[in-house]
């Protein structure tokens, strides 16, 4: 069957593209009063923080929950989807620079009897796809998240709790294998989703609790960030913003839709800005050959976008690291000048604003 290009997967390759050219906001003289002012203008509520190690830009205008009058702030948590899966891959990776997982495995052995026979009823042979190839969208796997089929359900129900077993098995039942593995890059919540799987059973801990462990959420400080339904929000964090699809109000849509490592953690434009600061620039990992691993790219079709758990950009002969999610969040690492920035819209319609506000915050040389 063919694959659909809708969701996240679509949004995600539509911005895979060079950063707009001309003066970067950043050349001007006081960068937090123009991000303000842009943000100002935008038609939905947006937050955005910027770290650099010269100093913060922080801007958020609009609100976070109308029914009471919250605005929405830096440190508003809110669902960030997809830019969940920089951290579960991070958490892969933490315990592969711990011997407890090989990248190159096939996941045979990793996953549940139930998952191997769902898959290998549709064709898929878990004894060729590696955890690498899971990690870079590369096993040829469908994704049910990219079905149009899938919103029309959850919308419909808002209130199903969905099982991890249940959404693989959606996948196999839209869609056929897309290519053999590691051939190419799809994108697939579903290779995320296997991935959380193979978390739990290596360490015997909920993802939410592995992630938080492994990637030190505590010792970085992300106060505004936890799992949803699976952990409890850390003391002091704010309540989350309600998020929009259009003017559909989608945000007691039950979690998990999109909750077993291609999603699932709420989050704020701060503590997203502040992990990508951390993880890129060597605070997440025990060792710098890990991040090397990270971003090192792989031989199918497609690795010079995509790598393990993050986008990659080439701007004017240099990389620029980034991901997204498909309710309305960004952020991006930019290496050469240490800027990390990361932004939240409570509108999927605001998105591709936000994005082009967050991307003009990269210093130009």
């Amino acid at each position: 069957m063919k694959r659909s290009k809708t969701g996240i997967a679509a949004l995600c390759l539509a911005l895979s593209s060079p950063l707009p050219t001309g003066a970067s906001e950043t050349d001007m003289a006081n960068p937090s009063a123009v991000l303000s002012e842009a943000v100002r203008k935008l038609r939905y509520p947006t937050a955005i923080y910027v770290l650099r190690d010269d100093g913060d830009s922080v801007a958020a205008a609009g609100m976070a929950d109308a029914n009471v009058g919250r605005p929405l702030g830096v440190d508003t948590p809110l669902r960030i989807a997809s830019n969940t899966k920089t951290f579960t891959a991070a958490t892969v990776l933490r315990l592969w620079e711990q011997g407890r997982i090989d990248l190159d495995a096939p996941i045979v052995e990793l996953i549940a009897p139930e998952f191997d026979r769902v898959l290998r009823r549709d064709g898929y042979d878990p004894g060729r796809i590696t955890v690498r190839q899971l990690l870079s969208h590369s096993a040829g796997l469908f994704d049910h998240g990219s079905d149009p089929r899938f919103a029309k359900s959850f919308l419909a129900d808002p209130a199903r709790v969905w099982k991890p077993i249940e959404l693989v098995t959606l996948m196999t039942e839209y869609a056929d294998p897309q290519s053999a593995p590691g051939t190419e890059f799809r994108y697939s919540d579903d290779g995320y989703i296997l991935l959380g799987h193979i978390v739990e059973r290596i360490t015997g801990q909920t993802l939410a609790a592995a992630v938080r462990e492994q990637l030190g959420f505590n010792r970085l400080g992300l106060n505004d960030s936890w799992w949803e339904i699976m952990e409890e929000p850390p003391a002091g964090a704010g309540p989350r913003a309600r998020q929009w699809l259009g003017n559909q109000d989608v945000t007691d849509v039950n979690a998990s839709i999109d909750l077993y490592g291609g999603g699932g953690l709420l989050m704020s434009a701060r503590d997203m800005a502040r992990f990508f600061k951390e993880l890129f620039e060597g605070r997440v990992f025990a060792r710098g050959e890990t991040l090397q691993e990270m971003l090192r790219p792989g031989p199918h079709k497609g690795s010079d976008h995509y790598r393990l758990g993050i986008f990659v950009d080439h701007i004017g002969g240099r990389d620029v690291y980034w991901h997204s999610g498909f309710w309305g969040t960004y952020a991006l690492y930019d290496p050469e000048t240490r800027t990390a920035a990361a932004g939240v819209t409570t509108n999927q319609e605001g998105y591709r604003d936000l994005v082009s506000i967050v991307r003009a915050k990269v210093p130009r040389r």
